[in-house]
């Protein structure tokens, strides 16, 4: 455990200079359902692009009893051009709905309540609880499952494995910032094709499992 806490703290430390994830950001105002939509939002889309949508839509409607004035199209047209952004309209009219009919208007904040919400998986889902609520929980992207395997931390195929395996080895009060440190870290150094291997503060103990060619 000690050799994973060293290559976090390299990890972190190179992670400074880059830029991080929209959604940690709009965190920051302490607010689940912003977290929430944002993170749905994210997904198949550019940061830039989240950023955008997120605010052009929480200008008008930032809580569920506001999004259910809108229209999907209404939607569609504040978000766009997020991917697959009439689906996602959707989506977010189908939670806001829920959340009023049965949370009283307020997200979930245990696993079970926000997996039952139409659209939502255990990624985001554990975001949710992360950041919303700052309750430890390990969001799995596709970020965070290519490096922890890479690094040999890990061995996994699905993210549902990634997440327990991490949660055996990682402490708690590393669960939480662990997505936007390696997320941050994955978009601009270890990327998915031929990682930034000579610039990496964590060269010398990195395992490189699965990496063909580093530059």
């Amino acid at each position: 455990m000690s050799n994973i806490l060293k290559t976090i703290t390299l990890i972190e430390k190179q992670a400074k200079s880059f830029n991080i994830p929209w959604v940690t950001i709009e965190s920051r105002r302490r607010d689940p359902f912003r977290v929430l939509i944002s993170c749905i939002l994210s997904l198949r889309t550019k940061d830039k692009t989240t950023e955008e949508a997120s605010n052009r839509l929480f200008k008008v409607a930032a809580a569920p009893v506001k999004i259910l004035t809108l229209s999907a199209s209404r939607i569609q047209k504040l978000i766009y051009p997020v991917g697959f952004y009439r689906t996602k309209a959707k989506v977010i009219l189908g939670i806001s709905k829920k959340l009023l009919t049965d949370f009283k208007g307020r997200v979930p904040d245990n696993i079970e309540g926000l997996l039952s919400l139409k659209g939502v998986g255990r990624k985001t889902a554990n975001l949710v609880l992360g950041l919303g609520y700052n309750i430890p929980a390990i969001c799995v992207d596709t970020h965070v499952h290519r490096i922890s395997n890479r690094l040999g931390w890990i061995r996994t195929k699905k993210p549902h494995a990634t997440e327990e395996a991490l949660q055996k080895i990682i402490p708690k009060s590393y669960w939480i910032r662990l997505n936007t440190v390696l997320v941050a870290f994955g978009q601009n150094l270890c990327l998915p094709v031929s990682p930034f291997c000579s610039r990496c503060y964590v060269n010398n103990i990195c395992k490189r499992a699965g990496v063909a060619r580093s530059r």
